[in-house]
């Protein structure tokens, strides 16, 4: 297949760029390179040494023979877009090109329009594109759990069943998200299940949960492919922050009781679930909807996790309880369903205490580049 992966310079889109590669599709990525800007502005750094993108696809062409073309541009920017997609006349579009932080989206006035904007008109792009162009090719959109918030019934994958005096339809399910980021994912979800509607085109929306991890095979075939990884406030995940605080003996930052669950998956697992939404396409007319993720777990589970390892290591860490700096339940009712891409064969790489083990190592290896002051939070949603 021809599949094009917008934002293939990122945490998800790189390593997703290379299996796909490795698996015989002819890939080409999409990227500005803004999540490159967002660090200079936040004085910030992946913790890992990540080459410029000319020299990490230089380096996987020399390791395997394939190539990957580099289309640097906006998708914010139509006639950039239009061109693209009609010089690579793509099968499947992955569209991981967003601004993906919460916090970052909550900085001010300025970060949240900035957020909505580039996510959600980036998004009608890439619909109008696809319509106009390539009305063929199937859309692979990265959503998020965060859509849905925390209600006090089991969530399912998109759609919900209803009764109400009397009738019965299946709607889209109720969404309470948490951010303006997660916003402008809910936008992008009503979007798209428009223009699936109207246009007859096809799209996935993968609502993902939190990833954690580092590697994955093809990350591993050489330092210079190794992929980023986000400490800071800002941009961090919990799991990974956590690792990395253990790393430089600071205190497990848990925010308020640390009640807060979410749905999690490895980085391993992010590109297969989008090798199987490209080999098992929505049909035409088609919004399709999965819920990306292979295990819940709380804040404060995930905080004694890394803390036993640690233990285990000689390097004990204490957790530490802050004043939670966002608007959220600390503690609340969480089940979601997530069996549609297990049925098409996922197999999970579960969240084991070998897994934090492996990462708390690696991430010892680079710990001189941690910037301390980057791993508190800086942000409040009040």
């Amino acid at each position: 297949m021809k599949i094009i992966v917008a934002g293939g310079d990122g945490f998800c889109g790189w390593p997703t760029a290379l299996y796909l590669s490795k698996k015989g599709h002819e890939v080409s990525i999409i990227d500005n390179f803004s999540r490159r800007k967002w660090d200079k502005e936040l004085h910030s750094n992946s913790l890992t040494p990540i080459l410029t993108l000319k020299e990490r696809v230089a380096k996987w062409k020399e390791l395997t023979g394939k190539t990957i073309d580099i289309y640097e541009g906006d998708l914010n920017h139509y006639d950039f877009l239009s061109q693209v997609l009609r010089q690579v006349g793509p099968d499947a579009f992955v569209h991981f090109a967003e601004q993906r932080s919460a916090p970052y989206s909550m900085i001010d006035r300025e970060h949240a329009v900035f957020t909505q904007v580039n996510n959600v008109v980036g998004t009608l792009n890439v619909l109008y594109g696809i319509k106009e162009i390539v009305p063929e090719c199937h859309l692979i959109k990265l959503g998020t759990m965060g859509e849905y918030g925390n209600p006090n019934i089991p969530i399912e994958e998109g759609f919900i069943r209803i009764e109400h005096e009397g009738r019965e339809d299946v709607l889209p399910f109720p969404k309470q998200p948490g951010s303006m980021y997660h916003l402008s994912k809910v936008h992008d979800s009503h979007n798209i299940m428009f223009a699936c509607k109207t246009f007859g085109i096809r799209a996935t929306d993968l609502n993902q949960g939190i990833v954690y991890g580092l590697y994955t095979d093809e990350t591993l075939m050489d330092p210079s492919l190794i992929n980023r990884l986000d400490y800071d406030g800002v941009f961090g995940t919990a799991l990974n922050r956590f690792i990395i605080q253990t790393a430089i003996g600071h205190p497990l930052t848990v925010y308020g009781k640390g009640g807060q669950t979410r749905g999690f998956l490895n980085i391993m697992d992010t590109v297969r679930c989008i090798e199987i939404a490209a080999e098992n396409p929505a049909d035409l007319g088609e919004f399709r909807v999965f819920n990306q993720f292979t295990e819940e777990f709380s804040v404060l589970d995930l905080a004694r996790k890394v803390q036993n390892v640690a233990d285990e290591e000689g390097m004990p860490v204490k957790i530490d309880h802050l004043k939670d700096p966002r608007v959220e339940l600390e503690e609340h009712f969480f089940h979601a369903k997530n069996t549609k891409l297990q049925q098409l064969g996922l197999k999970p790489h579960l969240l084991t205490d070998d897994v934090i083990r492996n990462i708390l190592h690696a991430v010892v290896q680079y710990k001189e580049r941690v910037i301390a002051e980057n791993v508190m939070p800086t942000i409040t949603w009040r």
